[in-house]
């Protein structure tokens, strides 16, 4: 008996953005709950261990019974399909990774609700009997067959067509044909090449394999599927894809299946490696079988292993089957990535353009990943904060978490830096032209997808800052819930019908007040006369605590609020933007409250209301953090938000200055903290009172910024 682990990432459709707080459940076959979850901001799960045959039958062909366990999964959150998954496979000792994309509901679908507990009692699907919501058309299975290599792939043919392309190139994607070629009732999929590889390459071999063997298929794997875009064989012949997923024509590529750490980490490294001869550019045509239950002349998949074990390497065991001269190179002209691998991994110390480019990218793809941490080191020079920032990229996306921006990091913030890029604008990040001289006629409602929904969330976005009661939305190209919420606000805002539906008189408002506030260059708020934009000192107190049962406009606004601060704080509870104190704000509230060391009453009293809409200006970038010294010492025994915030300022200064105790950020003064304040005050030649005052404050803050600086 042996044991394996897994994990699931979720994502919305295109791995255009993670998905927090989706709802998971894994399961085994006869219907037992295993694990009840959630994802983090982003997009992941725990991992998790689960029962698998023990590893040794992963390397023995002969071995006739089940060589791997499966389990089933529900991932669901509200607004989008639930998925089910069936099978996903369980290898002994190897980490399994389920990546799951969710697509947005139509009108009158939704997703799970309430955790999940709409799964039925074998937890095996959702019933439609459940009520309304759970509508049929709302959800996707997905069943993952057996691996590809007892599948019989002997049936390849291959001459060369007349139409050759130039130069081999990585694509960014490539369209994957779900049933034969001819046919017509299958689907097409978008794939990205270097996720294409990681599932055949998880569909067709076992994780366990001797480490040579597993490169030698990935590299026969790669050269398959570039031989087939080299030479345009489908595409060449009429037909709207790049290759297949029949193993009677192509490589075996499971839509939605489970992917093996190990594998994707080896992909990682060689997905721009292939085979060619010696003298010539194209990829070689690497054919190949499974070398049991198949038969050809080509690769055997199952004779890898042995060649492996008898000490060959990739490139001999490639020789062993295709030709002598057969050798391995690499592509650096991958599609969409303009920058290519400077040859040489980057680290701590490191400086220069390549830093500094990597750092640029980081922090975009921050703004998607906002788990990755903001990046203060000074451009171009490779510091702790960096150093973090990598760190954190390279477990969100599976690589190995050293820090070290190798060939295989390099490429990965490069392609996701691309992916994120492409949802900003309108018209392209760093290259905004604005929104056109007239509004469209079109009409958008809630359900509709396109470049004029992009364009309605592109100018809801850029107005969002300057008119509060409009709340953020997610420029995804899908008018849903939080677009027709936002719509409906700025309806409301302007005096317009306030019916969610964009037509005419809502599309002529918003080119008017985007126009109005981006005119020449020159940001202006309409509703304050026309003048330049003030310092956004944020919406007055009403007055009056704003208490359960309460309603209106001022609730409505706090809701939108703390709806916009649960991106960044995922300790925020949930809530729904209704203008109505009801429980589930009382509770968001309260949450809220803890996370910022307030008295956590459910009230949003003075002190709670300052704290909600400083946090949502931090967090819009509508003002900075000064770091304001309370007025008096904060000393053994203080607790609240000014002690959290010095815990983690010694915690950044730390990275710097080791001599500095380890400290909780928990809010209270105790006397691990009152050690740590002692040990910075001798260090920077201050009174060793352990109380922070007016100068170990504004010393303390001084450092953190030299340290960030490069200036220690």
């Amino acid at each position: 008996m042996g044991r394996g682990f897994f994990s699931v990432n979720v994502q919305t459709a295109g791995n255009a953005l993670p998905v927090d707080g989706a709802y998971v459940r894994i399961f085994t076959r006869s219907g037992e709950v295993l694990y009840d979850t959630y994802t983090d901001k982003n997009g992941r799960t725990g991992v998790f261990t689960l029962y698998a045959p023990s590893a040794g039958v992963l390397v023995n062909r002969e071995f006739k019974g089940v060589s791997y366990e499966t389990y089933d999964v529900i991932i669901s959150h509200a607004g989008y399909r639930t998925v089910t998954v069936r099978n996903a496979e369980i290898v002994d000792a190897e980490r399994s990774i389920l990546p799951v994309a969710l697509h947005p509901v139509g009108r009158g679908q939704s997703g799970m609700r309430n955790g999940g507990q709409n799964v039925g009692q074998s937890a095996a699907r959702i019933d439609a009997a459940d009520g309304a919501d759970a509508n049929e058309d709302a959800n996707e299975e997905i069943d993952i067959p057996p691996f590809g290599l007892l599948l019989p792939t002997s049936q390849l043919q291959y001459t060369l067509p007349n139409r050759i392309l130039k130069d081999v190139y990585i694509p960014e994607y490539l369209t994957v044909h779900l049933g034969t070629p001819n046919n017509n009732a299958a689907r097409n999929v978008q794939v990205g090449f270097e996720d294409y590889i990681k599932n055949v390459a998880s569909s067709e071999i076992f994780p366990t394999w001797p480490l040579n063997a597993i490169l030698a298929n990935i590299h026969c794997q790669v050269t398959f599927a570039l031989n087939r875009i080299y030479t345009e064989w489908y595409r060449s012949r009429g037909y709207n894809f790049d290759i297949t997923n029949s193993t009677a024509y192509d490589q075996y590529y499971v839509e939605g299946r489970n992917i093996f750490e190990s594998i994707s980490n080896t992909v990682d490294q060689v997905f721009n490696v292939y085979a060619r001869r010696v003298g010539f550019r194209n990829p070689y045509f690497t054919q190949y079988c499974n070398g049991t239950t198949s038969v050809c002349s080509g690769l055997s998949q199952w004779g890898t292993v042995s060649l492996a074990e008898q000490g060959l390497e990739p490139v001999e065991i490639l020789r062993y089957y295709y030709d002598n001269d057969l050798e391995l190179v690499s592509t650096e002209n991958i599609a969409r990535i303009s920058e290519s691998y400077p040859g040489y991994a980057l680290r701590i110390g490191s400086a220069g353009a390549e830093v500094a480019l990597i750092q640029n990218y980081l922090r975009r793809i921050r703004i998607n990943y906002p788990l990755i941490p903001r990046i203060d080191d000074a451009d171009g020079s490779f510091g702790a904060d960096t150093d973090l920032a990598v760190r954190t990229f390279q477990d969100t996306f599976n690589l190995t978490r050293d820090g070290i921006v190798g060939r295989a990091t390099w490429y990965k913030i490069s392609f996701v830096y691309v992916g994120v890029i492409k949802l900003g604008e309108i018209d392209s990040e760093g290259e905004r032209i604005g929104i056109g001289l007239n509004p469209p006629t079109s009409v958008l409602r809630q359900g509709m997808s396109g470049e004029g929904v992009l364009e309605l969330q592109f100018i809801l976005d850029a107005i969002e800052p300057f008119y509060t009661s409009v709340p953020p939305v997610i420029k995804d190209s899908y008018f849903g819930y939080e677009v027709q919420n936002a719509v409906t606000e700025f309806q409301r805002y302007f005096g317009l019908t306030a019916d969610g539906v964009v037509g005419p008189s809502t599309w002529n408002m918003l080119y008017s007040v985007y126009n109005g506030i981006f005119n020449d260059g020159v940001v202006k708020i309409p509703d304050n006369g026309g003048g330049p934009a003030a310092a956004p000192a944020g919406p007055p107190y009403p007055g009056a605590p704003l208490i359960p049962g309460d309603g209106g406009p001022d609730v409505r606004l706090m809701q939108q609020y703390l709806s916009a601060i649960r991106i960044a704080y995922n300790s925020v509870l949930p809530l729904v933007v209704n203008g109505n104190f009801d429980g589930a704000t009382e509770e968001s509230v309260r949450s809220f409250q803890n996370e910022f060391m307030l008295p956590a009453d459910g009230a949003i009293g003075p002190e709670t209301w300052g704290q909600i809409v400083r946090i949502y200006n931090l967090i819009k970038g509508l003002q900075s953090e000064t770091f304001t010294y309370p007025g008096e010492p904060l000393r053994l025994g203080s607790v609240g938000p000014d002690v959290k915030t010095m815990q983690l300022v010694f915690g950044e200064l730390r990275r710097y200055y080791p001599q500095i105790p380890e400290v909780a950020a928990n809010g209270l003064f105790d006397e691990s903290f009152r050690n740590a304040v002692i040990a910075f005050q001798r260090y920077f030649g201050l009174a060793a009172d352990g109380v922070i005052g007016s100068e170990t404050w504004r010393r303390a803050i001084r450092e953190r910024s030299n340290a960030a600086n490069g200036t220690a």
